[in-house]
């Protein structure tokens, strides 16, 4: 098999033991799992426009989740229309 340089360290890693499987696994491999359904149902586009700081900041977080930026907009904005994203207090 060819790997890439970037690959073969990676192998190389978890054949070292390196890697630990995260807590919560089950919760988490759900949560990117729908992630990735919903990804996959998207059928039309949508044009914004919002601040600049506010698009950084979705920026960041994104690469903090592992996702692409577009994809946790979209994200936020579902769970807000069904009921499950709530301000915190204070």
């Amino acid at each position: 098999m060819n790997l890439t340089k970037e690959e073969k360290e990676l192998v190389d890693s978890v054949e070292r033991g390196e890697w630990r499987r995260i807590p919560n696994f089950k919760k988490e491999a759900a949560r990117y799992r729908e992630s990735a359904r919903a990804t996959l149902r998207k059928d039309k586009r949508v044009n914004i426009r919002m601040t600049e700081r506010d698009l950084i900041h979705f920026q960041r977080a994104a690469v903090h989740e592992g996702l692409p930026y577009q994809t946790l907009i979209s994200s936020v904005l579902h769970k807000y229309i069904n009921g499950r994203l709530v301000e915190r207090a204070g």
